[in-house]
Parts: structure tokens; sequence; C-alpha cells
């Protein structure tokens, strides 16, 4: 008790002071002993900045190109620390991060605000960022401006929209003026309901002839890359082979120029029974390891087993004896 009233203490302690007719002698103190600090990594990155460039030289060797999502800091500062090429702060973080029921709620100060968090982590992945719906429909000026703020305010390197041919004088005007624009086709999930629901895309020849001509109209467009979502792995190898830019695919085969998932359905990072889409492979188990803790950690805080002495701060006999002799003291000064 008296060690806790001590450490209550210690800021007004921390230098000589008075209290009653006794003198206190300061208490050492420690550099940092707060709850919170800054997550950083603990060794030199060494790895060089991933650019246009980096994933052209991939494509042309035609080494996959590894994506994945992330929407904080941690989840960046892993990704990228993990080797990412690129890391996307897609509008999925909409669901996974924010708990809503589609990417169409999220707002651009949202995925701003997630944005600069990533950005604070990535120090060597390309970044991308998806514009959410309402940011670049309207008009090519309007997308643009959005894309701006994405680069300026969020810290990104190049932005992702969904839609295809309809949308090649967006990211005309996007990439004109500088900016990387990475096209989404195929299953556009700000689009569902104009698709009736998450369907798999390019099933018949039609299909899959529109998705064709979508992947060429936004590369003449712009387009750096095109991510191209749940179609048959069969037709996005043929829409591939026919692009000078690379493609990346999510539930669409391995004929693709690389791969993207979402950062927590990989890492298994919800409870037993949540959907998740056919493409998704579960590499770990996040939930369950993080469930384990927290349960242990409870059962440990309810026996009083933690904290044990090993993470608690040792306070001299001397600093503690001259302490308990002016405690009633205190007391009565305070009433």
């Amino acid at each position: 008790m008296a060690t806790r009233a001590l450490n209550y203490l210690r800021p007004v302690l921390r230098n000589n002071c008075t209290i009653g007719s006794r003198h206190i002698s300061p208490i050492k103190t420690w550099a940092r002993y707060s709850s919170h600090s800054p997550m950083g990594s603990t060794t030199t990155n060494t790895r060089k900045k991933v650019t246009i460039q980096t994933i052209q030289s991939l494509y042309k060797k035609n080494e996959p190109i590894t994506v994945l999502t992330a929407s904080d800091f941690p989840s960046g500062h892993v990704a990228d620390s993990a080797g990412m090429e690129i890391v996307l702060v897609g509008d999925s973080l909409a669901m996974v991060a924010m708990g809503m029921e589609d990417t169409n709620e999220v707002t651009m100060e949202e995925m701003l605000l997630h944005c600069r968090s990533v950005n604070r982590a990535v120090k060597s992945a390309f970044t991308i960022a998806d514009l959410p719906m309402g940011s670049y429909e309207i008009s090519p000026e309007q997308a643009l401006t959005s894309a701006v703020r994405m680069v300026k305010e969020g810290g990104m390197k190049c932005v992702k929209l969904e839609g295809g041919a309809e949308m090649a004088p967006t990211i005309a005007k996007i990439s004109q003026a500088g900016i990387p624009v990475m096209a989404h086709i195929g299953l556009t999930p700000q689009r569902q309901h104009s698709l009736g629901g998450f369907r798999v895309q390019g099933k018949s020849a039609a299909g899959a002839v529109k998705l064709l001509r979508d992947a060429l109209a936004v590369q003449k467009a712009g387009a750096c890359m095109v991510l191209i979502e749940a179609v048959p792995p069969e037709i996005a190898t043929i829409v591939t082979r026919r692009l000078s830019v690379p493609t990346i695919g999510i539930g669409s085969g391995n004929g693709c120029s690389g791969q993207v998932l979402v950062q927590v359905d990989m890492l298994g990072n919800f409870p037993a029974g949540r959907f998740l889409p056919k493409f998704v492979k579960t590499y770990a188990d996040v939930w369950g390891e993080a469930r384990r803790g927290i349960e242990a950690y409870k059962k440990e805080v309810k026996s009083r087993a933690f904290p044990s002495e090993e993470f608690t701060y040792a306070v001299s006999k001397e600093a503690l004896e001259e302490f308990e002799k002016v405690v009633d003291e205190i007391e009565c000064e305070s009433q």
C-alpha cells in the first residue's frame, strides 16, 4: 500500500520538499516509465524503397508482386517488416477496422486518418490508398482533388479506384497530374448493388469480353496496375497476358502478376463463424492467440498473480521508511 502511495506521489516528491515539519529527500527518477510508448523497429531498415520502377522490374522478370492491406500503424508496420512490396490502405477497413456493413460507408476523412497512420509505419513498401465511394465518381476534377489529398494529406504514393472503361477519363486526369493510379475491375465492391451482390465476374463469354475491354481501356488511360477481383483464373490469366502493366489478383488465380489479401482475413484475426470469401487462405490464428493471452491475463489479475515483483519498480528501504513516517501528516494536511 505504501509503495503504491509513493508511486502516486512521485511527481510531488521528485525534488527536495517539506511536508509539515519534515524535510523529504529527493527520490530517484527514471527516464521513461509510461504505459504508452511509440512502436518502432528495433533494427535498422536496410530494404530499399519500393517504387513504380521496382514494381515494373518485378513484372518484367515475371516475379510475383506481393500486396497486403493495412489499416493502421501496427498492421502497416508488420506488413512492411515482412517484406511486402505494396501496402494497400483498402476501403475494406470500413468493415474489418471500423465495424461497418460495407465499404460504401467509409468517408474520405476516415480514409485519410487511416492512411496517415499506415504512412507513419511503412518505410519501404509502395503505398496505395482506395478512393472511397463518393470521392471520385462525379467528375475527373473531383477525382483529382481527392487523389491529391491522398498524396499530400495521407502520405500515399498511388491511388486505387473502381471501374473499367467508363473511368478512363478519370484515370487519365489523375495520371496526367503525376499521381499513379491502380484500376480495379471485375468484382467492384463499391458497385455491389448494381452487380446484384458480391458475385464472380467474367464467367460468361460476354462477361470475359467486357473484362478484357475494361482492362485495355484503363491501361490506355494510364493505369500503372490493374487489380482483378473474383474472376475465373483462366480469364484473369488471358487478360494479364494481353496487358503491358501488372495485374494484381484477389480471388482470380495465380496467373496474375501479383496477389493481394486483406490482412485481417489472412491472419485469422476474427472469431469463429465469420464469413470468409472462398479465395481467402488463413495463414495464422491471431484471434485465438490474442484471446488465449487475454484470458490468461484476466486469470492472473483475478488471482493477484499479476503483477508479480518482476513487473514492478523497486524503492529503497530508506525512502520507504521516510515516506511512511509522514503518511499521517500528509493525510491531515489534505483534510
